[in-house]
C-alpha cells in the first residue's frame, strides 16, 4: 500500500476531499519526523511507538578492499508496534 492508496481509502471512508487528506497525512509524517529529529519519541496508543534507538560504535569489514572500518555510534529511527496491533496482524494475516 502506498501513500496514495492510504489517501484514497481515507477519503472514501470519511468523505473528506483527497487533497485535504493528503495534506493531513503529510503534516502527520512531518510532525513525527520532526519530533524524532529533535530526539523526542512519539507514542500512539493502540498503534505503536516511533522511537530513537542508539547503535553503539562497532568494527565492520569492507569486503571489496579487505579492510576493517570503524562504524561510529549513531541514532536511528525505529517503530515498535503496540501489542494489540501485533496480535491483530498475527490473527488476521494468512501465511502463503
Amino acid at each position: 500500500m502506498t501513500k496514495a492508496d492510504i489517501v484514497n481509502e481515507i477519503a472514501d471512508k470519511t468523505g473528506i476531499e483527497k487533497a485535504d487528506v493528503q495534506t493531513t497525512i503529510e503534516a502527520f509524517m512531518a510532525t513525527v519526523k520532526g519530533s524524532l529529529e529533535k530526539g523526542e519519541n512519539v507514542y500512539l496508543r493502540g498503534f505503536g511507538s516511533f522511537v530513537i534507538k542508539t547503535r553503539a560504535k562497532k568494527t565492520g569489514r569492507n569486503i571489496l578492499k579487505n579492510t576493517t572500518i570503524v562504524i561510529p555510534a549513531h541514532n536511528i529511527p525505529s517503530f515498535k508496534p503496540a501489542k494489540t496491533f501485533v496480535d491483530g496482524v498475527k490473527n488476521k494475516v494468512s501465511v502463503k
